[in-house]
């Protein structure tokens, strides 16, 4: 009998401290590892608010998209990564073709993220809409002198201009949707017409607002946020937006977006995350916690309230292009570039 009680009280601790390590083991899980090339706005706050509400951790690593993209295909099924959070869609376009990325069964992300603005097979979805359009200073520039990014080639700007240098991934996506529009030969006549202005190339949209507003050139191309992001510093800053081809195509649009790795561990806590980050109420407010709303950026959520600044900025038409174009031209467009010395 003595020996059949410890039995019993050993096989009861055993079973206590194998529950023990399952519950810490289940415990331990509740976090998901994102790479992220995005590297401003509220994203700290936010994902402290998502996990305040899902009790899963948020363990964030941050790198250039291309960097990103790299080390991603080097750790292969030993990488940590959970989801790949970037700031273009032709980055995401290329992660989903080299098998980076998997597609997942979410009604959640279907409702909240438009067709157009994520991959036809759902292995990425735009989280934020940022469009790429030309910027003035109003005392230098009527806005009836502007007209299209084509434009921007006329002789008239010549030494007028600050743009982002070749390798700057904006470049080469707007680059990338004007081949789809005009075709290879058109668009490197406009690029070599933009080099022959001599633009002043400044490798930050930031600079570039700073440099118009100084008076050190009179137009240049920028993401509509960073435009936001002074006026919410100085609503009468001279600088202002003008929304590109609206009487054709419509202003470049890019994203914001993420996937789910391919050799996600912790795949479920992923979708969680890109289900309340396309939430409304949740990543999509509009408010300054909101990850468009933080950054000046629109929502991919209808339903989504916009910030109040970026209201002001209007309804622009939209290039309708298929964002997966702008993977499939990416090297087109570098090449171009490089052939026309820019």
């Amino acid at each position: 009998m003595p020996m059949l009680r410890r039995f019993v009280v050993l096989a009861l601790l055993l079973a206590l401290i194998f529950a023990g390590v399952n519950a810490a083991t289940a415990q331990g899980r509740q976090f998901v590892n994102v790479y992220s090339s995005r590297h401003y706005g509220a994203l700290e706050q936010m994902f402290a608010e998502f996990t305040q509400e899902t009790g899963i951790e948020v363990r964030l690593s941050q790198g250039s998209a291309q960097a990103l993209l790299t080390r991603l295909e080097q750790e292969g099924k030993q990488t940590p990564a959970d989801v790949f959070f970037t700031i273009d869609a032709g980055t995401l376009v290329l992660a989903a073709e080299k098998g980076l990325l998997q597609s997942i069964d979410s009604e959640v992300l279907r409702a909240n993220v438009p067709e157009e603005l994520r991959d036809p097979e759902n292995r990425w979805f735009g989280l934020s809409q940022r469009l790429r359009t030309i910027v003035y200073n109003p005392q230098k520039v009527d806005p009836s002198e502007l007209s299209t990014y084509e434009a921007l080639a006329d002789p008239k700007w010549n030494g007028r201009l600050c743009l982002r240098p070749a390798t700057h991934i904006y470049t080469i996506s707007l680059v990338a949707s004007m081949i789809a529009a005009l075709g290879e030969q058109k668009t490197e006549e406009v690029v070599k017409g933009w080099v022959a202005n001599k633009p002043q190339l400044i490798d930050s949209d930031t600079r570039i607002l700073e440099t118009i507003i100084a008076g050190g050139c009179d137009v240049g191309i920028t993401n509509h946020y960073y435009v936001g992001r002074i006026y919410s510093q100085d609503p009468n800053a001279s600088v202002k937006i003008f929304w590109a081809n609206q009487a054709d195509r419509g202003v470049h649009r890019n994203i914001s977006g993420a996937g789910v790795t391919a050799n996600a561990a912790n795949r479920e806590n992923a979708i969680k995350l890109l289900e309340w980050l396309s939430d409304a109420e949740k990543g999509q407010a509009g408010d300054v916690t909101g990850l468009p709303g933080g950054n000046f950026e629109f929502p991919v959520n209808a339903k989504a309230k916009l910030n109040e600044i970026i209201a002001g900025f209007g309804t622009p038409k939209i290039d309708p292009l298929p964002l997966a174009e702008l993977g499939k031209n990416q090297k087109a467009a570098i090449d171009l570039l490089g052939r026309a010395g820019y």
